[in-house]
């Protein structure tokens, strides 16, 4: 289809789930609280307002996200102490809710996210820990949780100071300095400083697989923080190099056949992995904005547009109403926790696949509109 048509399409599939999902009152299928499921639609249907204007999308936002923050700038459902990097990335919506209204329990929202991440536990050197029960351990998806938030929260409440925006390149640096293979260019989805972890290599402390999500995760992560930096920082160079890096290696394990990425990324062949579409659109996503921001060569648009056109074709199915669905998405998977999550082969490709999970679809919308607009 064409530009015109599938700005079309993309305005009405984003119709489609918001009304699915959050209209006539309806409660998350996912889980009725502060989380980053809910943060990732709410950014996409947020995204097509700005690039449309239709007040429609803006109310939704604000709608759900007064669901949770109180008139004092609690959150409902939100605990500090956590420290868990997904309770922050629902907090980008925030920001323009506050410079929209000027309603200051937004205001006051951002800053209690805010000091989460001032008293984060670290690794000794200085990453943030994914959570505080997973302690010592930096994975790829906290990438994405944090780091565009903090850009956000430097540009905006911080006074913009070189150092801020160091310790966010830092956070990503301290993930690609230790998960990074040397032979693909892949990324583990974990990292453990301890390596205490069962899941963790006993010398690098790594996982033992490249989870294409996660890494998508990480490249989104980089996409919409580099749109962000600021143009004379010394760490925005070195954060779009590492965007490119991983942009090279992932392209080498799209799969010829149906242009899409596998839920285990290096192991298209192996029994039992299949091609994934959270992890795709994620891929897809990033490769289009890192072009657009000038960051990513334009060489690698095909990649992009071929994912896109497999994400099309092997995952989006209408059902007999016509009701647009996506599929292939893999549900969730993680690192230790209980029950134990070992990091194996058989674990990810074991996780329940289904259609419509927000963690594949807010992506391919987002996609979607990099293609569109």
């Amino acid at each position: 289809m064409n530009r015109a048509e599938l700005r079309e399409k993309v305005a009405e599939w984003t119709d489609a789930y918001a009304g699915r999902i959050y209209r006539a009152g309806r409660k998350p299928p996912y889980a009725d609280t502060w989380n980053y499921e809910n943060g990732t639609m709410l950014h996409a249907i947020y995204r097509l307002y700005r690039l449309t204007g239709d007040e429609r999308h803006f109310g939704l936002v604000r709608e759900q996200v007064d669901r949770y923050v109180t008139e004092d700038g609690a959150i409902r459902t939100y605990e500090r102490t956590d420290y868990n990097l997904d309770q922050i990335n629902m907090g980008r919506l925030l920001f323009p809710l506050y410079e929209r209204t000027g309603r200051e329990k937004y205001a006051k929202a951002i800053r209690l996210l805010a000091l989460q991440l001032e008293k984060q536990p670290r690794t000794t050197e200085g990453g943030y820990w994914h959570k505080r029960i997973y302690p010592r351990q930096m994975w790829l998806d906290g990438l994405y949780m944090a780091g565009p938030f903090r850009c956000m929260l430097a540009a905006a409440f911080g006074s913009g100071r070189p150092e801020e925006f160091d310790d966010i390149a830092i956070q990503f640096e301290l993930m690609e300095r230790h998960a990074r293979d040397p032979k693909t260019g892949l990324l583990y989805h974990g990292w453990d400083e301890s390596r205490e972890q069962a899941w963790a290599d006993r010398i690098t402390g790594c996982s033992p697989h490249f989870w294409s999500r996660s890494i998508g995760w990480y490249m989104m992560a980089l996409a919409d923080s580099l749109e962000r930096f600021p143009a004379g920082h010394a760490g925005k160079s070195r954060l779009a190099a590492i965007l490119e890096r991983l942009v090279s290696a992932v392209t080498v394990y799209q799969d010829a056949e149906t242009g899409m990425w596998h839920q285990i990324t290096d192991a298209g062949g192996r029994e039992g992995n299949y091609a994934e579409t959270s992890g795709t659109a994620m891929f897809v996503y990033a490769i289009l904005k890192g072009i657009r921001l000038g960051v990513v060569p334009s060489v690698f648009e095909g990649t992009a547009e071929r994912g896109f056109a497999g994400l099309l074709r092997h995952a989006a199915r209408a059902d007999a109403d016509g009701t647009f669905r996506l599929c292939r998405i893999n549900r969730v998977a993680g690192l230790g926790g209980h029950p134990y999550r070992d990091g194996s082969f058989a674990y990810y490709v074991g996780e329940p696949v289904v259609c419509d999970d927000p963690k594949g679809v807010a992506p391919f919308l987002l996609a979607a509109m990099e293609l569109a607009f």
